[in-house]
């Protein structure tokens, strides 16, 4: 009795183990994170046309042809010294007090510690945590470019 109560256990515990796998192979990290920090200006689906873009002075990009109007090619590295910060944009506010705080800002910038993300735990670093966020927004505005 107790053999087949601890096999029936094993096979709930590989059941439910495999199931929580193939949910988290369905998060888009990328589009997590656009959704969080660049929608409310771009839009949900980075046309440009979010709830707080009608408040802005100018209205924000389409970020979804990006590609379109770079000859074809997403712009890697220019997008990504944008969600940085080194290539400065107005409405994304100043280097010293950036709209994203230190989410996306370059590490020195800041000195992470354990407490301040909870996706950053030792021995990680924070350069590590800050670029696979900004790799994660970029690799998702080029799933969303136009053809």
């Amino acid at each position: 009795m107790e053999k087949a109560a601890f096999k029936w256990a094993i096979i709930a515990s590989a059941v439910i183990g495999f199931g929580a796998c193939a949910l988290a192979q369905d998060i888009d990290v990328g589009k997590i994170e656009y959704l969080s920090s660049c929608a409310a200006c771009h839009g949900a689906d980075g046309k440009g046309k979010g709830p707080f873009g009608a408040a802005l002075k100018s209205a924000p990009t389409d970020l979804t042809v990006l590609s379109k109007k770079n000859n074809g090619v997403f712009p890697v590295n220019a997008v990504y010294e944008v969600v940085d910060g080194r290539t400065a944009i107005g409405s994304h506010g100043t280097r010293e007090m950036p709209i994203w705080g230190y989410r996306y800002r370059p590490p020195e910038a800041y000195k992470l510690k354990q407490a301040d993300d909870y996706v950053y735990s030792p021995p990680a670093s924070p350069e590590g945590v800050v670029h696979g966020r900004i790799l994660a927004v970029i690799d998702y505005l080029n799933r969303i470019q136009e053809k």
